[in-house]
């Protein structure tokens, strides 16, 4: 058995297992073999000194003996306080807990681990789970009478304040304390219960902690094959078809939009070229004809944007190597690649994607910056392989700076730090460079309209159709259409549950990106129907504004987790 990091939602920094007074295994714990993800989300995975064989029951097998000093204490209070969890691993697979519900019959759950301990909230007293059931199901190999599977793994916490017989006194060192009976346990060979006779196990200076466990064995008819099936289909969680009606609301929304869209295209620009057409007549033909609407700023709808055009091809390249990251991951985790029995598959493999999507980023933000007729593409390059990474990597070290003060597990190494930096600079830089040396050696996109030497004045537009206005209220349609599937990774990434409903995710990522597009061609329609030619950054952040529709869900959302850390917020 292993042991993983300590985890709390109510704080969301991961703790060492050691870290707190446990029993720890001969010769000190050692780590098993991790990689990158495991070490980015915060796994620390841990030998343990309990011993389990296959099909072999143990009641009451005394584990070690902790006597708690001051610091010990106030570090245990501490963790049983903010709700710290511990997360045990048997053959990968990580442990339910099981617990009494308020109507008295067991419960399990399949995520989050089991608690440390409790507090008595009238007494003020703080209770520690010293003893475990440790509940394995096993599955038989067909055709094999002596092969088994590990099918399902458990843990009941209980509380007992041990005791030993005959009032024997036990340093917790010498070999005789493992041969001498329990009080608390005066039948061998028989389980002990979750609602013991004696009373908890207290958290007192100086009272020693007796650990003890159970392992109890169980067949079942779950094969081997499919025993992760029941942690990704609890029964506590909501079911698929609420997925389904909320990916029906949002298909609804995109099939409106692009009726209306199309609406735009074929009727109402087909009628406006129709009649500026028919006044076309043979005498009138050489004669300066009344242009309205749109067709006012044909000589300045491909104006380069005045205001920061290399920070526009920078902010596109960029945007384009985070979208195609997302869609190539969601897409192996919804075929199933990235399995959360390999923890951090998923965030290796996103930061794989991003790497080597970065000739991407550095293509699209050359052919762009290209067709403005800029001349420092050299500087272009640089900012779209730095900006964005940095900035997010520079709070990654911020971030991991005050972990480390924390002494949480959550802190990356410094030599994994190295590989991150190294896959940066060795890898994406330079792939960046790669894809900005095609987009170059192409020609310029060629514009069907001349551009005019001096542009044309904006006229005051009405409050409808201010642009800070429509920017800013877009992101509401995208929002509405994905607010139930961001609920549901909220959800996971905060409360320690498992997310595998990828497939889900991939059909409300299409669908954002439809709703965004067809809300920014309709809203630049609109535009520069009101003579608006400045369309390039209003087009960006009108699709772009779901971000902050997100970002305001993710801050009320937060509020319900009842943080005990300034740090969390």
């Amino acid at each position: 058995m292993k042991v993983n990091s300590m985890t709390s939602i109510h704080t969301q920094i991961p703790k060492d297992y050691y870290r707190l007074p446990f029993c720890q295994p001969e010769g000190g714990p050692k780590m098993m073999s991790e990689n990158l993800g495991e070490f980015l989300t915060g796994n620390k995975i841990q030998t343990s000194p309990y011993t389990i064989n296959m099909l072999r029951e143990v009641y009451c097998d005394l584990l070690c003996q902790i006597v708690p000093d001051v610091d010990s204490v106030k570090n245990l209070k501490m963790h049983i306080k903010y709700g710290y969890h511990n997360n045990w691993i048997i053959d990968n697979l990580p442990s339910a807990a099981l617990g009494l519900s308020d109507k008295g019959y067991k419960l399990k759950h399949y995520a989050g681990g089991f608690p440390i301990g409790l507090v008595d909230i009238a007494s003020k007293n703080y209770f520690i789970f010293n003893h475990v059931n440790i509940h394995i199901d096993y599955h038989q190999v067909e055709g094999l009478d002596d092969k088994y599977r590990v099918v399902g793994f458990s843990v009941e916490p209980v509380s007992i304040q041990h005791g030993f017989a005959n009032n024997f006194q036990w340093d917790g060192k010498s070999p005789e304390g493992h041969r001498k009976p329990l009080a608390t346990c005066p039948n061998t060979g028989v389980h002990v219960p979750s609602e013991h006779a004696f009373g908890p196990q207290i958290v007192e200076e100086g009272t020693p902690i007796l650990f003890t466990y159970d392992v109890l064995w169980n067949p079942s008819s779950v094969e081997w094959a499919s025993r992760w099936d029941v942690y990704l289909t609890e029964d506590n969680m909501v079911p698929a078809k609420v997925h389904w009606y909320s990916i029906t609301n949002s298909i609804l929304v995109v099939l409106f939009l692009s009726l209306l869209v199309a609406n735009l295209l074929l009727r109402s620009l087909r009628n406006d070229i129709a009649a500026y057409n028919a006044v076309l007549t043979d005498e009138e033909k050489d004669e300066d004809i009344d242009e309205t609407g749109w067709k006012l700023v044909h000589a300045d709808v491909f104006r380069p944007p005045t205001q920061y055009p290399m920070i526009y091809c920078v902010f596109l390249g960029s945007g384009l190597q985070l979208a195609i990251t997302a869609f190539f991951s969601i897409i192996f985790s919804a075929v199933g690649f990235l399995s959360p029995a390999r923890r951090g598959s998923l965030m290796t493999m996103t930061l794989v994607f991003y790497m080597l999507c970065g000739i991407f980023g550095g293509y699209m933000s050359s052919r762009m910056y290209k067709c403005f007729r800029g001349r420092h593409w050299q500087m272009c390059t640089l900012l779209t392989a730095l900006f964005f990474p940095g900035v997010s990597f520079s709070l990654f070290l911020v971030f991991n700076i005050f972990l480390s003060f924390y002494h949480s597990s959550g802190s990356v190494p410094f030599l994994d730090i190295l590989i991150l930096a190294s896959m940066w600079c060795f890898v994406s830089i330079p792939l960046v460079f790669v894809g900005s040396y095609f987009g170059y050696k192409k020609d310029a996109i060629v514009f069907p309209t001349k551009t005019s030497t001096i542009a044309r004045v904006i006229p005051e537009s009405s409050i409808f159709l201010k642009p800070e206005i429509m920017m800013y209220c877009a992101g509401m349609l995208p929002f509405a259409g994905a607010y139930v599937e961001i609920f549901f990774i909220m959800t996971s990434l905060w409360m320690d549950q498992y997310y595998y409903i990828f497939g889900f995710t991939l059909l409300v990522y299409v669908i954002i990106l439809v709703t965004c597009a067809e809300i920014t061609v309709l809203l630049c329609y609109y535009q520069l129907c009101a003579e608006n030619h400045r369309w390039w950054w209003f087009s960006f952040i009108t699709s772009g504004s779901v971000g902050f529709y997100v970002f305001g869900f993710a801050c009320l959302w937060f509020r319900q987790l009842e943080s005990s850390k300034i740090f969390m917020t």
